[in-house]
């Protein structure tokens, strides 16, 4: 491994769609990963020529500090221009799968945040801590900033003049140098092409207002005061929503002073032994109902119904055992159970529906069950688990019909990229929460 005054080796990483991802590495120590901005990152001549922008050499003297190139950027593959959030998360997943570290920090900057958020959002596991500096939640929050005009006017008829402008506007007219070594950089990082289909994303399709209240790790969003297109506020708005977050606003355009309020966060680790050695709080919740179990019982009696009962309870363990669930409880006609992984528990709830359609096709007394899911942190106490999360699974649950799974909305974005199918229930009030909740039904048989 390269010392820190030495040039990192650049390495690579095969994404899970093929893309090939650049990364270098410098330092001991804890895991730290800088998540880059879309499109502005360019591992080599970042260290080379402009270490003091987004990683700095102050920063790997203490960690392991590694950072990368996104898609259509640097010296990642430049012509795979798919900058959906879930794509860029593929190109973290890979990084940290390369870095084989079973933790890792996250530090992000600019449009590299939703990034981030969302990676720790699907993987609490894996991530220790959140350093979100500028911060925001969704795209119109920088395109409705003064660079607006200036990235939809010169950009594609003078690429040079567009990257000296838009450096002198973020850092001022004050140090022409430092503004001419920015506009070089951001030249070597991507082209007009990236640029716009980057820009286009994000206006389209980037908001992690939902996701960004999955996070459970530690997190640190800080933002410029006076950074001229983006507010502070919205870095604000972000930490409000994320439930383990401090917020800090600073004056410090070149990012000098970053590295400092990094090592602090990170060197009083708040995260509780418990955290770091076991499972996450982060958990997904399952609930199962038998419908029409009343009317079942009164029709078979107490005998034959338990009969169909143990059977239903069968095909329940079984499954949940397949797919790594724990069993909660059992209600009698239904179950509580909790998954580590989102992914994991629509899994589950899909062969659940498919075992139970098929006992129904071949046995006199059909199996009809209702499926629903929900993440969040729900409170364990004595094996069993409470809490808005379960509640509101619970309340999901009993909005489905026979055969269906039902999940909210932040379910489905937690699962996003991700090959299901869903069809728009539209919103329901549930009992117990103010605001309504739009459920989407998966659509397993197909």
């Amino acid at each position: 491994m390269a010392g820190v005054t030495d040039a990192p080796q650049v390495q690579f990483a095969r994404t899970r769609d093929g893309v090939s991802i650049a990364y270098s590495e410098v330092g001991e120590g804890q895991t730290i990963v800088r998540v880059p901005p879309v499109p502005w990152s360019h591992v080599q001549v970042e260290w080379e020529r402009f270490p003091g922008f987004l990683v700095t050499k102050q920063l790997t003297r203490g960690f392991r500090t590694a950072w990368y190139d996104s898609r259509g950027s640097g010296l990642s593959d430049r012509e795979n221009l798919d900058f959906s959030i879930d794509s860029l998360v593929a190109d973290l997943e890979a990084v940290v799968e390369k870095l084989n570290a079973p933790r890792v920090a996250l530090c992000a900057v600019w449009d590299g945040i939703p990034v981030a958020v969302q990676y720790a959002a699907t993987h609490p596991e894996r991530v220790t801590h959140l350093v979100l500096i500028e911060g925001y939640t969704k795209g119109s929050d920088y395109l409705d900033s003064p660079a607006g005009d200036l990235e939809f006017g010169i950009r594609e008829k003078d690429w040079v003049l567009y990257t000296e402008t838009l450096a002198r506007l973020i850092w001022g007219f004050d140090d022409p140098e430092y503004g001419l070594r920015a506009a070089e950089y951001f030249r070597a990082c991507t082209d007009p092409q990236a640029l716009r289909a980057a820009y286009d994303a994000v206006n389209r399709d980037w908001d992690i207002t939902q996701v960004a209240a999955m996070v459970s790790a530690p997190t640190l969003v800080i933002n410029n005061q006076n950074l001229p297109w983006l507010p502070a506020r919205a870095g604000q708005r972000l930490a409000a929503i994320i439930p383990n977050a401090r917020f800090s606003t600073v004056n410090d355009l070149k990012y000098q002073g970053m590295p400092d309020l990094v090592e602090r966060f990170l060197g009083g680790d708040p995260t509780p032994a418990s955290r770091m050695n076991g499972p996450s709080p982060f958990r997904t919740v399952l609930f199962t109902d038998i419908v029409g179990h009343t009317e079942m019982m009164q029709r078979l009696g107490d005998e034959r119904g338990r009969d169909v009962l143990r059977e239903h309870e069968r095909i329940t363990r079984e499954t949940l055992k397949a797919h790594g669930g724990a069993e909660v409880k059992t209600m009698g006609d239904g179950f509580l159970a909790s998954f580590g992984s989102v992914t994991q528990a629509m899994d589950c709830a899909i062969a659940l529906q498919r075992a139970f359609a098929a006992h129904t096709e071949s046995m006199p007394e059909p199996l009809h069950v209702r499926v629903g899911l929900n993440a969040g942190e729900p409170i364990e106490e004595d094996g069993d688990l409470f809490g808005a999360a379960v509640i509101l699974a619970s309340r999901i649950a009993a909005q489905a019909g026979a055969g269906e799974i039902l999940i909210p909305e932040p379910v489905r974005h937690l699962l996003s990229g991700k090959s299901y199918v869903y069809s728009d229930r539209g919103e329901f009030a549930m009992k117990g929460f103010e605001e309504p909740v739009r459920v989407y039904e998966v659509r397993w048989r197909e």
